[in-house]
């Protein structure tokens, strides 16, 4: 069968400058997020779990999965940037920026009276809505969430299930940016979006560093473990954010030493792999109709401040096929002996399955070669989502929906 995995090494002039990492993700900026994030009941420490199993069969040094499918009971670390840029917005709404306030002080009456009440809004494939309206709903505010035609309903009853007010927009999750930034000019509602826009960057450069709280974990579990850092992180991307996330703070926090970045896409959404493929230096809009099983993916346009971290920091971008997800979700649900389950999404999976692909397919020698995978490699994970759409999850675990191709024959 011959591989319909596609990859790209970054070939961008202003690759390895890591000006605009250095900006963004200031090495102080984990322990801030991380200090308000502890303040948040409930909080804890997401697991990063060790497939030694899988990575001695794929001739690994090691397979590490940071788990996000149990952080604070929303299957997702979207939560880690919504919460920290409402965090931010109501600090500056009051004049207090340069002050550090905690949770008790952010729900408390008096806070309240200076704030009002405010809607907060957003467009979203899933999760980062759901986290919104969670944020939202704790802090004692409202919020719209606006959905495109093709969200699960399983993922809309979740975030309904915070209090949020949810519209389903006709077309994909790029339109229903565009028209919760039109309505919300309408209402005087509050956008908290993860993708930026000419004019909105502020906010998603908020929730980009909120993510790092999830770094500031990893480190410590890598240290518990005598590790120093990954050698290696595969992170997944729809617009981007997260994967801006982590590998700027790295490529910030540990400079020449960062570890080799890999981003992944589905194939039929690959806005980043597109615009890199395009080599201007320029995020690019991925036409179509992005009906990708990875839901949380299913962006067509990259952010733009985004796509300003990859384009200078990352080193490699793939676009996979829905099969690989699907398969890396069975994997997880169905370990390799003494290798700890995990429940997994398809846009949570898809990273794992990657990996083995490039590690078992001979066609992809020069990509394994080209990462330098071996023996000696500690490969980081991050398991963005658990079972967030219950359907699709038992049709493609249980029933073995997107089956792997085989050769007829």
């Amino acid at each position: 069968m011959k591989t319909k995995i596609k990859w790209l090494s970054n070939q961008h002039p202003d690759y390895g400058k890591h000006i605009k990492c250095n900006e963004l993700f200031p090495k102080e900026i984990n322990s801030i997020t991380r200090s308000f994030h502890r303040e948040i009941s409930g909080y804890r420490i997401s697991p990063l779990k060790n497939l030694s199993s899988l990575a001695e069969m794929l001739h690994l040094g090691g397979i590490w999965v940071k788990d996000e499918s149990s952080r604070l009971s929303l299957n997702s670390f979207k939560v880690l940037g919504g919460s920290y840029a409402i965090y931010r917005f109501l600090k500056k709404k009051v004049g207090l920026t340069n002050k550090v306030l905690n949770y008790k002080q952010l729900i408390s009456p008096e806070f309240r009276e200076k704030t009002g009440y405010i809607t907060f809004a957003s467009a979203t494939d899933g999760n980062h809505g759901r986290g919104v309206a969670w944020a939202a709903d704790k802090l004692g505010h409202k919020s719209v969430i606006y959905v495109h035609k093709k969200t699960s309903q399983p993922r809309i009853d979740a975030i309904r299930s915070y209090g949020a007010e949810v519209k389903i927009i006709n077309g994909t999750y790029d339109d229903a940016v565009d028209q919760i930034n039109m309505d919300a000019k309408k209402y005087n509602w509050e956008i908290i979006s993860d993708t930026s826009w000419l004019g909105y960057q502020e906010i998603p450069t908020w929730i980009m560093q909120g993510y790092t709280t999830m770094i500031s974990e990893i480190q410590e579990q890598f240290a518990a473990q005598g590790l120093i850092r990954p050698t290696h992180i595969f992170v997944q991307a729809g617009v981007g954010a997260l994967a801006a996330s982590v590998i700027g703070y790295y490529q910030s926090l540990l400079e020449d030493n960062a570890p080799i970045s890999i981003v992944v896409e589905p194939d039929k959404a690959a806005c980043l792999f597109d615009s890199m493929k395009k080599n201007d230096g320029k995020p690019h809009n991925f036409p179509g109709k992005l009906d990708t099983i990875m839901a949380g993916l299913a962006c067509g346009d990259p952010s733009p401040i985004a796509w300003q971290i990859l384009s200078e920091a990352a080193d490699c971008f793939i676009s996979v096929p829905d099969y690989i997800a699907a398969k890396g979700m069975r994997v997880y649900a169905v370990p390799l002996k003494e290798d700890p389950f995990i429940v997994s999404g398809e846009s949570g999976a898809v990273t794992l399955s990657t990996l083995m692909e490039i590690m078992e397919n001979p066609e992809l020698k020069p990509l394994k070669e080209k990462l330098k995978l071996n023996e000696e490699s500690q490969v980081l994970l991050i398991n963005t989502e658990g079972n967030t759409d219950p359907i699709n999850f038992r049709k493609i675990v249980w029933e073995g929906f997107d089956p792997i191709p085989q050769d007829k024959g």
